[in-house]
């Protein structure tokens, strides 16, 4: 669902745009000062037209970026943080083009590093446009400012530059969601060297006048791929930190079992932690079903009860025989089992973990009434009892997933109790529960359709059905010891 975006965002994102224009053209005074024998002053009163074309070009790029995001990738637009995010990237990637090329060479600048950095925290699609955007910025301060190197180049080693900036960018940005984990980055060398050793490789047979093929071109391309790949695996980690990214590594490193969390959650709360695993499968699954994030699902999953690390005693699935709520008053007990979606949001935001494993947390019971206390109270009293005090508090499911949540997390309790947990009956119990969310709002803040549910609850019979699968029964037999 596309991102509402208001007329807030829409100015302050085009504030922001002007401010990067400005870090843009200081970043390229910055290397003509540095590239050129002459002072940037000279050099600008000396070449008024080169300068007023990369200014141009700068300002006419900014323009045609900000209409891509606000037609088609308005969520970034909306994001504050995300568009700093990307401004960053794309600055960056200017510099680190300069610095190498310099100081280096030119065929051994990182040209891959934007598109697969971009491709990881903003998406492929985003990642394409921009990429295409960066390979631009970059010729034109190549033939503008001779970023490539201080004397003047040749229009084909300008022209090398740009088809190795944009192919070993989109080549990357390709096989970027084959990439799981941190030592597969090592995959985008590989991938990065076909397209920067062909396009190297053909223009010197193509124009070198010399008639001397320079293979340390070819050695100089091999170390644009590395520089590529290392920046990527060294920045990555710290525009997750900075940006509180859900990279796939990310969430793969705070769901392993020594991720701090969950440690704490197995020791404390073993039930909830069992619990959780198998609401993480099922809501897996689920997203898998529907075409949404797996990855994220899992992980929202896994810190969906987080919260009742606080008083793991007073939920069921970590006691044993005694019920402590039995010494409580039920406004009371209610008060204790709903808080633990507000604890979860606290802790997860305490151990800087991403906001939106917090709004999982908090969201994943919505409004819905604590039927049990509910009940219990009604039993107690002859008056009228406000249900409002024996509900959560919400927000309801504001995302797809955390929709996914609720259901999947009341549906591996609910089966528990199931005497015959056949597919059929698990699907009826499933359907029962998606539909009594239904008639009490729990979907109306997020975009999840009724096809969505129905593959869901789907979904969750197969699932279950494999999970409390039904088990012959061992013989009574007493096997005395051998002799």
């Amino acid at each position: 669902m596309k991102t509402r975006l208001t007329k807030k965002a829409a100015w302050l994102g085009l504030l922001m745009f002007a401010l990067n224009v400005i870090i843009l053209l200081a970043i390229a005074f910055l290397m003509i000062e540095l590239n050129q024998t002459t002072h940037a002053i000279d050099y600008i009163l000396n070449n008024p037209s080169k300068v007023v074309f990369v200014v141009a070009t700068v300002i006419f790029l900014s323009v045609l970026t900000y209409g891509y995001l606000y037609f088609e990738s308005s969520e970034i637009l909306a994001n504050i943080i995300r568009l700093i995010e990307t401004f960053a990237l794309l600055d960056l990637s200017l510099f680190l083009n300069f610095v190498f090329g310099k100081y280096i060479d030119a065929h051994a600048r990182p040209f891959g590093f934007f598109a697969i950095m971009c491709a990881t925290l903003l998406g492929r699609r985003q990642a394409m446009f921009l990429n295409i955007i960066n390979t631009i910025l970059i010729f034109i301060m190549d033939i503008n400012i001779n970023l490539v190197e201080a004397v003047s180049a040749e229009m084909w080693q300008y022209s090398a530059g740009l088809l190795i900036t944009f192919c070993a960018g989109t080549m990357v940005v390709f096989i970027s969601h084959k990439i799981k984990t941190r030592l597969q980055s090592i995959m985008i060398v590989f991938v990065l060297l076909v397209p920067i050793e062909l396009i190297i490789g053909i223009m010197e047979i193509l124009f070198t006048q010399s008639g001397t093929f320079e293979w340390i071109l070819l050695g100089y391309g091999a170390l644009g791929a590395l520089f590529s790949t290392l920046l990527f695996m060294v920045l990555l980690p710290l525009f997750e930190l900075m940006f509180a990214e859900l990279t796939v590594f990310r969430l793969r490193e705070i769901t392993a079992p020594t991720a701090p969390l969950m440690k704490k959650l197995k020791q404390v709360a073993p039930g909830t932690f069992n619990h959780s695993v198998v609401v993480s499968q099922l809501a897996e699954a689920c997203a898998n079903a529907i075409g949404e994030d797996s990855e994220l699902t899992r992980a929202a999953a896994y810190y969906h009860d987080v919260g009742k690390i606080v008083k793991p005693d007073m939920f069921t699935e970590n006691q044993t025989d005694y019920n402590m709520h039995n010494e409580l008053s039920p406004e009371l007990s209610a008060d204790i089992i709903r808080s633990h979606t507000r604890d979860g949001a606290r802790l997860i935001k305490k151990q800087h973990l991403p906001e939106f494993l917090a709004d999982v947390a908090i969201q994943h019971h919505g409004t819905l009434p604590i039927k049990y206390f509910y009940a219990k109270a009604l039993k107690m009293t002859d008056g009228e009892i406000s249900m409002a005090n024996y509900s959560y508090v919400g927000p309801v499911p504001q995302t797809r997933i955390a929709a996914i949540i609720m259901i999947v997390d009341a549906a591996e309790a609910a089966t528990r109790s199931l005497a015959n947990r056949t597919p059929a009956n698990i699907e009826a119990l499933v359907g029962s529960l998606i539909e009594e969310r239904i008639n009490l709002d729990q979907f109306v803040d997020c975009n999840i359709t009724m096809r969505d549910l129905t593959i869901i609850s789907r979904t969750i019979a197969q699932s279950l059905s494999g999970v409390y699968h039904s088990r012959i029964a061992y013989p009574k037999i007493k096997i005395g010891k051998k002799n």
